[in-house]
């Protein structure tokens, strides 16, 4: 990029005004763009103040084109301080046609969606060798791992086209038959595999991807293999590109064998803290993990390293390193560990300083810290803090650090957050095996603010919800809102208005419910959480059939009810949970002193455990159980009909239609229970990303009596199943066979779609 400078001024004299007179466009090379696109790409015009700025942004503008290989902005001097520009442009050469040789396979429309260059655009030779890359990538995800690609380009200079070929040699498809180590005397070539992307080819690799060979999968693969080893203390190991080999046993079969030179194993040998005067260096030992004699990990080192920082940083020496010397022992063989204290001097935190939440009051920012001005400034606790605020789910990214200040001894503490998305409008259309056909829309804010229109209602940390759902057996409306700080304190309080109708609750009747709850929930020790709430509800039933006058009357019943429910969850997803647990006991109390037309009570209790069994496609085992008991007492005589327990559906027994086990009268007329028991176990795992598959056993009975739970009626069934997720929700289809079964809940296999989760 060139530009001429205009003549100097004189020392004394005024800036003289300086015009552009012509502007002459010159083409050095075949001129294969025109003139048009030059002057386009220009704002210096005829007549037009000579501005050295703007004509360095329209030599910058020109390269960005990528039509120009060199620019120059030349100056003819005339009279009157007018000057004349000539923009000599050297043009780049351009594609006249891609083709390609050798893709007997591949056709020539499949590759041309792998590259960017294309006819009449300039020719750029780095892109045609990205290109070339990229051909190659789409050859090695399709099986050909034997495949190279070159490009020429033939360059026309009477025109300034160019014609670019790839050239492609694509070998024989292969899928990998085995990989196999040699050397690997210690550890056994399963647990090696176990690190590698790269893997034998098994029936499912047609959805996963995986079974063929790619070379920066593969490379990735060889570094996960280093560290594995260096974590179990071979800190020599060698696997060297030139030892690894790859045969053909069958033209379509390939066979990697990786050669490994373990070298030897290091111990972990003395073990000392020193420079620590704050706290007695034995004291500190006692926080290390890794001692005398083990093996030797990095990883587990550098944990210890953390431990001890934070020691220090729980008291506020926030500003205190650890820094790890390795010293080999030359007479034990082993590496002594020294552990240099570099201590700081102690922080309190002085004020919060908060940036990036463009919608988010800072109260609700600064509620969730447990860190506050005049706090020892401890990086545990700002840790915590850290975390809380992910858990809000209100912001992508939050990042605390500690500033400096003037004042000795202090340190701000700032709270840097980006805002998410939190707000959503979605509607559709969907099918479950007990709905059928439903269209929604739903209206969710989880960081609603009541009171703050000008933010359209954005902010305050709240929860809001309204959905309507029709379906061809059911329809629902609801509205719920949710204040998680009454008060400014850790009492959230919430209600919920709703209104839902029925058809495939029971065969024999139609039910519609409508009503309200009100509820307080508080955190009440560690991860165990209590709610307290309150139910009016009507309901109405409706269509009754013949048979089912015997049990239910048609007309309307007045519920007023208490509920208390006490919550242990500790699982690390809510939706695709891998490991942990959630434990509720839910008691309702309706009827008595809260009036309404039936008195009855009701103990319900649900857990699930979440076992990770293998890392390799997150394979998981869940256990699920139930147990629950309903009776009268008072004025009532029995419990409503539709209060009753039964089981069978894609939420419990799903070898069974909904609500179709339960005691029975001779005539096969469905009673409903008061006591029931209910376990599922599941075994799930990823086929690729977001499906899985899962085989499963449920078992469960109802009996007729309160407290009876005497397993003699029990129901179970094996079953297979698969879940994606749609629009953020699992969607699963299972299918189940029943194994016990009464003759009468026996109806073959099921097919049951659902939405959600089990809990």
């Amino acid at each position: 990029m060139s530009v001429a400078h205009a003549q100097p001024f004189s020392q004394g004299g005024e800036q003289p005004d300086f015009r552009v007179g012509e502007i002459t466009v010159r083409f050095l090379g075949i001129a294969n763009v025109s003139e048009d696109v030059v002057r386009a790409n220009m704002q210096v015009r005829e007549g037009g103040a000579l501005d050295d700025t703007m004509i360095d942004r329209d030599i910058r503008a020109l390269y960005r084109t990528g039509l120009f290989e060199f620019i120059e902005v030349k100056r003819e001097a005339l009279a009157n301080n007018t000057f004349n520009l000539v923009v000599e442009v050297t043009p780049k050469f351009r594609v006249m046609t891609v083709s390609y040789q050798g893709n007997r396979k591949i056709k020539d429309t499949r590759l041309d969606r792998e590259i960017k260059t294309r006819a009449n655009a300039a020719l750029d030779e780095r892109q045609i060798k990205e290109d070339s890359e990229k051909i190659r990538e789409y050859y090695q995800k399709e099986g050909y791992n034997q495949v190279s690609v070159t490009y020429a380009i033939e360059r026309d200079r009477a025109t300034g086209f160019g014609s670019v070929t790839f050239n492609i040699r694509e070998g024989n498809r292969s899928k990998i038959a085995s990989v196999r180590f040699v050397g690997n005397d210690h550890i056994k070539s399963r647990k090696l595999r176990k690190e590698m992307e790269t893997r034998k080819w098994w029936w499912l690799s047609w959805l996963t991807g995986k079974g063929r060979f790619k070379d920066d999968a593969f490379e990735e693969d060889l570094d996960k293999l280093r560290d594995h080893y260096r974590e179990e203390g071979y800190l020599d190991i060698e696997i060297l590109p030139e030892n690894i080999s790859f045969t053909y046993p069958k033209p379509n079969k390939l066979l990697i064998t990786i050669t490994v030179n373990e070298g030897r194993q290091y111990r972990i040998g003395e073990v000392e803290v020193s420079n620590a005067t704050i706290y007695p260096p034995h004291l500190l030992k006692r926080l290390l993990r890794q001692r005398t004699g083990m093996v030797y990990s990095p990883s587990k080192l550098d944990k210890d390293v953390e431990r001890l920082e934070d020691a220090y940083g729980t008291a506020g020496y926030l500003d205190t390193r650890v820094r790890m010397i390795r010293k080999p022992n030359i007479t034990t063989g082993d590496i002594d560990i020294e552990y240099e204290i570099e201590e700081s001097e102690k922080f309190s935190v002085e004020s919060i300083a908060i940036e990036g939440n463009t919608k988010t009051k800072s109260i609700v920012i600064l509620r969730e810290l447990v860190l506050g001005p005049g706090d020892v400034y401890d990086t545990v606790r700002e840790k915590i803090s850290k975390l809380r605020l992910e858990n809000t789910r209100f912001f992508e990214d939050v990042q605390l650090s500690p500033q400096e200040t003037n004042i000795p001894g202090r340190r701000n503490m700032r709270v840097a957050v980006r805002e998410a998305r939190t707000g959503n409008l979605t509607f559709g259309a969907g099918f479950s095996s007990l709905d059928r056909a439903t269209v929604f829309a739903e209206v969710s804010q989880g960081n609603f603010d009541l009171f703050n229109y000008r933010s359209f209602f954005q902010g305050d940390g709240q929860k809001f919800r309204l959905r309507a759902q029709l379906g061809s057996r059911s329809s629902e409306a609801l509205l719920s809102f949710e204040e998680p700080w009454l008060f400014e304190r850790q009492l959230a309080a919430g209600f919920t208005v709703y209104r839902t109708s029925s058809e495939y609750n029971s065969e024999y009747y139609n039910q519609i419910s409508a009503g309200g709850e009100v509820y307080l929930r508080k955190r009440l020790f560690e991860l165990v959480d209590g709610r307290l709430s309150y139910t009016y509800e009507v309901v109405e039933i409706k269509d009754v059939t013949q048979t089912g006058l015997a049990l239910v009357s048609p007309g309307r019943t007045t519920i007023s009810r208490v509920g208390l429910q006490i919550l242990r969850d500790t699982r690390d997803r809510i939706i695709g949970t891998t490991t942990g647990n959630r434990v509720e006991l839910n008691i309702d109390v309706g009827g008595g002193p809260f009036g309404g037309d039936v008195d009855y009570y009701k103990l319900d209790f649900r857990g699930a455990q979440y076992y990770p069994v293998f890392e390799f496609q997150n394979q998981v085992m869940s256990v699920l159980a139930r147990a629950g008991v309903i009776d009268n007492y008072g004025d009532s005589t029995s419990v409503p009909y539709y209060y009753s327990f039964f089981l069978g559906g894609p939420y419990t027994l799903r070898g069974f239609e909904y609500n179709d086990v339960a005691p029975r009268d001779p005539n096969g007329l469905i009673l409903g229970g008061k006591s029931y028991g209910m376990l599922s176990l599941e075994y799930s795992m990823d086929v690729v990303s977001p499906i899985r598959i899962a085989a499963f056993y449920d078992a469960g009975f109802v009996n007729r009596g309160a407290y009876d739970f005497n397993p003699s009626n029990l129901h179970d069934n094996i079953g297979i199943g698969i879940q994606l997720f749609v629009a953020g929700a699992p969607l699963r289809l299972d299918y189940a066979i029943p194994l016990t079964s009464s003759r009468a809940a026996d109806k073959g296999g099921q097919f049951n779609f659902s939405f959600g989760t089990r809990f």
